[in-house]
Order: structure tokens, then sequence, then C-alpha cells
């Protein structure tokens, strides 16, 4: 029987060498018994602190949430804008790593959310919320929540909370975990009340699903960065609780414990999905769940890339990727500017 030659995944060679280092790392940071060297992992994963003076035209303020539980955000500020009565969009974001891993001061996330600032013109907010193993489910979603309710009721205290920023063109952004969390965040949200924030769109980046049994992108593509099914075992594991399996419904969002959403009012969403991406069926499974759920959601499948890809600038796709984030913030704004 003749073997199926392994699909060519095209990328620098310093991007394959960060992606492997990073897997590396990670690997050798979850122990058996399913705790985490969190100081091993903190040794390689360099932060940066927030830069009030601009820096290539965004700056970064980092605001405490609730400090008891090491709630905080990190507030990134595009400054080339021409003049206060230009209207900035507001993007809520919350960072991946499996629900275990990285924050907003981490390099990878800092560099992403200044991109998207500039990029888009708009303000960033990054969330810290709470990590597994220490903080296992629904610590990271209740965390989100309560992120969201602090900045409704308080922004305007706020020292550098920009006069220009409009709560009302708000959106909920994430990538793997965060893409995950954005989900669990929009359908909870669209069934609680604000009082000036309204979450408009969502933007789902490779969001990170699964279930117990294996699909066949995870089988066939096991071999690609960052998304290994022996490293997403580990991490499912450290975020649910002990008598849960990877298909409760944080997890398998479309599998037999799904949540019935076709009476909720949950914001319009944009899904990105990568060709070499194992958690693509999943992601796939949740786009037609959406859709026969009577949900707005636009599908961008890029087939040329892994789980990751728009952290790296250099990655010609990642400047696809910012162009479709770009298209549908304006276009859901534009429905809030309309009289």
């Amino acid at each position: 029987m003749a073997i199926e030659p392994r699909p060519s995944l095209a990328l620098p060679w310093k991007i394959k060498l960060q992606f492997a280092m990073l897997g590396f790392v990670t690997d050798k940071c979850f122990r058996r018994d399913g705790t985490l060297n969190r100081r091993l992992f903190d040794f390689f994963d360099r932060k940066v602190p927030a830069k009030s003076t601009p820096q290539n035209g965004v700056e970064t303020h980092d605001v405490s949430v609730d400090p008891s539980r090491n709630l905080w955000f990190r507030l990134f500020i595009p400054t080339q804008i021409p003049g206060d009565d230009v209207s900035l969009p507001v993007i809520v974001y919350f960072h991946g790593g499996g629900f275990c891993l990285l924050s907003p001061a981490s390099l990878y996330f800092d560099v992403f959310c200044r991109l998207l600032a500039l990029k888009l013109n708009a303000v960033v907010v990054s969330l810290n919320y709470r990590l597994a193993p220490e903080h296992k489910f629904p610590a990271q979603y209740n965390d989100g929540f309560d992120a969201l309710k602090f900045i409704d009721e308080n922004h305007r205290s706020l020292d550098f909370w920009p006069k220009n920023a409009d709560l009302k063109s708000c959106f909920l952004a994430g990538d793997s975990a965060g893409g995950n969390i954005t989900h669990h965040l929009g359908v909870r949200a669209s069934q609680a009340e604000f009082k000036e924030a309204r979450i408009i769109g969502l933007v789902l980046i490779q969001p990170f699903f699964g279930g117990k049994d294996r699909t066949e992108s995870e089988q066939r593509l096991d071999w690609a960065p960052a998304s290994t099914m022996a490293r997403t075992d580990c991490m499912w594991r450290a975020f649910l609780p002990n008598g849960l399996d990877r298909d409760h419904g944080a997890v398998n969002i479309s599998g037999p414990n799904r949540e019935d959403i076709s009476g909720l009012d949950i914001p319009p969403a944009i899904l990105f999905v990568g060709g070499f991406d194992p958690l693509r069926d999943w992601q796939l499974r949740y786009h037609e769940w959406l859709e026969m759920s009577g949900k707005n959601v636009r599908l961008v499948d890029i087939p040329t890339v892994c789980h990751g890809f728009y952290l790296f600038s250099e990655i010609p796709e990642t400047a696809v990727f910012i162009s479709e984030v770009a298209d549908f913030i304006e276009k859901q704004s534009s429905k809030i500017r309309k009289p």
C-alpha cells in the first residue's frame, strides 16, 4: 500500500524554529499528574511591559480589574488618528494558549494586539484571565464576563481610556482558547444587560474546540505545528474539572451536550479556519452548527496556514486576515452609524 506524501507547509525557517521551540517547551511543562511547570514555561515566555510612550503609532497601559485574582487588561490605543472626533471601535481580546499559557504581556500577543490597534484603527483591550490547571473551567469565562462588566461600568473613570473609543461599537475577539472564550461570552453577553457597551460582532480565530472522538483533520495533521493531539489532550485535562470529558459543552460546542442558541440574539461572527490546523474539522462543525441555529457567520478558510499563523506578520496570509477583520468591523459598525 502506497504511503501518501505529507503535504507541504511553507513557512520561513525562523518561524518554523519558533513554532518548534514553543511546542517543545510546552510539552516539557505538562507533567504526567496533570499539573504544569509554570516556572519553566515563564522562563521562556518573554514578557514586555506596557509603554505609555507611543511606539509605532500605539501606546499601551495596564489596568487592574480585580487584584485578588490577578485580573487585568492591557489597553492598546492607536495614536495616529486624525482628530478626537474620529470614533474608534473597541475590541475586547482573549489570547490563546490552551487556557493554560501566555498573557497579554507575552511578546507574541503584545506585538499582535499592537498590530490590530494600528491596522484596524481600534482600541484593543487584551485581557489577562486566570489560567488552568490552577484555575479550571469556568474561571476563564467568568473572568471574561466580569471584565466586560467592569469596562462597561468604569471606562469613563479610567485615566487612559480614549474619549473617542465607542463602546456602542464593541467586538469580542480571540484566538485558539481565546476564540473558545469569545463564543461563550458572545452567548452569555446576548442574555445580559450593559449600561453602554453594545457587542456587535464576534471574531473567532482558529478557536480551540474538541471532543472525545478524533476527527479526520486531527489524525491527518497531527504533525502540524502548535496543536498536536497529545498537546491538546493535556490542555483539555488541565482545563476541565474532574468528572467532565471532552464532550462537555465548553469543549465540544456543537456536540451531544450543545447549548440551544437558536432563540438567542448572538452578534454576527467571522470565523477563521486554516488548512493545516488539526482543529479545522471541529471549527467547520461549529460553523455548520451556527448556520443551522440561524446565526449570521462568515467563514474564512485559508488553506495555506497552520494554527497560530496570525502571530507572525511576515506570513503573507496575516495581511489577508487583517483585511478580512477590517472589512467585518467596518460592515458591522456601519450598521450602527445608520440613522
